[in-house]
């Protein structure tokens, strides 16, 4: 079975890091293990505290968390248990929780993943 992995991140306009006036190198690398881990059928979410304030208040672990400060975000949850605080997890640490290889969120021979996005009209 595989686990549910939740983000709850802080207020920003974009989860991709693509908004604004620079690209946020970081939010980018996030988005894109969030989609490998989708396509590979993982039950992933993320939640930004602007746009989705009630899942940080539904959330009793997080609003309890969050409390004390929104330094705790971002908060990453695996099946309702916290894994980390105040940063995202690493490359590393993602094929450790997920057992993927490490090379399914790195640079391969200089290239990144490849992700395929379709754009609605």
């Amino acid at each position: 079975m595989k686990m549910k992995l939740e983000v709850f991140e802080p207020a920003m306009c974009c989860p991709t890091g693509l908004c604004g006036p620079s690209i946020d190198p970081e939010l980018t690398r996030v988005a894109t293990i969030h989609y490998v881990l989708q396509q590979r059928g993982f039950d992933v979410s993320r939640y930004n505290l602007a746009s989705e304030p009630n899942r940080f208040v539904e959330n009793t672990i997080v609003q309890a968390e969050i409390m004390n400060g929104l330094d705790v975000l971002p908060m990453t949850l695996v099946d309702g248990e916290i894994v980390k605080r105040g940063t995202y997890l690493t490359n590393e640490e993602m094929a450790e929780l997920t057992g993927l290889p490490i090379a399914a969120f790195t640079k391969q021979d200089g290239e990144k993943p490849k992700v395929r996005i379709s754009l609605k009209k």
